[in-house]
């Protein structure tokens, strides 16, 4: 498509764009025109595709020959050591090698400045003159930069779920860039999905709120405790499900030497979700017993072994005799099928009588009877999940009284920054270091499954007919 400019207009304000998709040419219009041109940093520029050898937008006016476009290209690929030390011709001028690097090129001559940056998709090109900041080139080409990412159009079900060519974040102050290897699928991601549970205010809108990778840049004011390349695990409030997402440094944690992407990948939300319940909220004490529901969960297999690090009982309800198998093995010391038989009456067979100290319940309204039936005197039932709904029929205050017993609810995704950063180096400080080999007792994830994120909408599927045991994993397609 072409723009016209309209008599007496300003050179630069219309765009002459190639063959490239029109969402394509509105974001490259954006680049040259917002990021660039309005705000004075260049003169004119100009966007080539790397792959299709060709320039794909430019400043009305401004027509880089198909020679030069060419030329640049491979000036990058295996040119660049000639123009650091000879330079190069542009549109018949001939510059002078300021500065050369693989990502990009300052060059210079009596007339003015030219610039060139280069992502892997794009090389933009601009000239400038005095009192210009062309570095911010550098910058904005990157922000042209794609990637693949879990996404839906509208609510609804699996079937909704596809891979999608979305922009590639890029950190703000005090974010990290990682690059994914694996993210996790968690309950919260269905109820997004469904248009249940949106993100909260100023998160991303991709599903996923854990990813394990590795650092791949860092937006400023960053303290330096991570550095390009480190194998980091983090925590999200979305965005996960992604070749690259931003976090802020404070969620992220380093992996373990002897740990895969894969199984980090499904440690953060899991593990760092039950440990608040236990801890931060819960306040659990050595000797007492917690009751968890959905003891196979990713939740509940790593509360089986943080109340047991805690040198505290865990006592699990599940419904299949495999998955209450699974949870003993990861050291429940009782587990009960809640679909055959009465878990309360079970839990105070166990316990002589005298109940669990605490309740981790992601159940809700269907269990409040028989909760409070099973729980001590000055009990603790923390809430996290209504998988069953939050309605209560019945005279729930007055038993909750009898018992002086106390219901917490708590959520992480909405939880504000100074809170997770908190939690995050509690865990990576009291907990991390269990995983490692060799320690006593040794932690460890559960991974039921592993999904290449095309296959998305199935992994959805299986989380939503309740067939997992531990985590379900989403790993991102390998690096071209």
């Amino acid at each position: 498509m072409r723009a016209q400019a309209p008599r007496g207009a300003v050179a630069t304000a219309t765009f002459r764009c190639g063959v490239a998709a029109e969402g394509k040419m509105n974001q490259l219009q954006a680049l040259l025109n917002d990021s660039l041109i309005r705000t004075k940093h260049v003169e004119n520029a100009a966007v080539i595709n790397v792959k299709e050898r060709k320039v794909c937008a430019s400043t009305f006016g401004f027509n880089v020959p198909p020679e030069n476009a060419l030329n640049l290209i491979d000036t990058f690929h295996k040119n660049l050591p000639q123009v650091r030390k000879g330079g190069l011709y542009f549109k018949e001028k001939f510059y002078k090698c300021v500065r050369a690097d693989e990502h990009s090129i300052y060059l210079k001559n009596p007339d003015g400045g030219l610039i060139v940056a280069k992502t892997k998709t794009f090389i933009l090109v601009a000239t400038y003159g005095v009192g210009m900041y062309p570095s911010v080139c550098v910058e904005a080409v990157e922000k042209l930069e794609k990637m693949l990412a879990a996404y839906f159009d509208c609510p609804g079900g699996p079937e909704n779920l596809y891979v999608k060519e979305v922009m590639k974040p890029h950190p703000g102050e005090g974010e990290v860039l990682v690059k994914v290897y694996a993210s996790a699928l968690n309950r919260a991601d269905l109820l997004q999905r469904r248009g249940k549970y949106p993100p909260p205010k100023g998160a991303s809108e991709i599903l996923g709120l854990e990813a394990a990778g590795r650092v791949a840049g860092l937006g400023p004011g960053c303290k330096g405790r991570w550095k390009t390349g480190d194998a980091v695990m983090a925590l999200l409030s979305g965005g996960g499900q992604a070749e690259y997402v931003t976090v802020p440094e404070g969620y992220l944690m380093p992996i373990p030497d002897d740990m895969t992407f894969i199984q980090a990948a499904a440690i953060p939300e899991a593990w760092l979700t039950a440990f608040q319940l236990l801890h931060f909220v819960g306040k659990i004490q050595k000797g007492e017993r917690v009751l968890i529901h959905a003891g196979a969960s990713g939740v509940g297999m790593a509360a089986i072994q943080l109340v047991k690090l805690a040198k505290a009982i865990p006592i699990v309800t599940a419904g299949t005799q495999e998955k209450l198998k699974a949870t003993a093995n990861a050291g429940a010391a009782a587990g009960f099928n809640y679909k055959t038989e009465d878990f309360s009456e079970k839990v105070l067979a166990f316990t002589q009588g005298s109940g669990v100290d605490m309740i981790l319940d992601c159940v809700g309204g269907s269990y409040w009877e028989k909760n409070l039936k099973c729980l001590s005197t000055d009990g603790r039932w923390i809430i996290y999940g209504l998988l069953s709904g939050g309605e209560v029929h019945g005279d729930l205050l007055a038993r909750l009284l009898s018992k002086r017993a106390s219901i917490q609810t708590s959520l992480l995704r909405s939880r504000d920054k100074e809170y997770k950063e908190r939690l995050v180096k509690a865990f990576t400080d009291d907990v991390l270091p269990y995983f490692s080999g060799g320690t006593s007792p040794h932690l460890q994830p559960l991974i039921d499954s592993i999904y290449p994120l095309h296959e998305i909408a199935e992994a959805h599927r299986i989380m939503e007919e309740n067939k997992n045991i531990g985590k379900i994993v989403i790993e991102m397609p390998a690096s071209p």
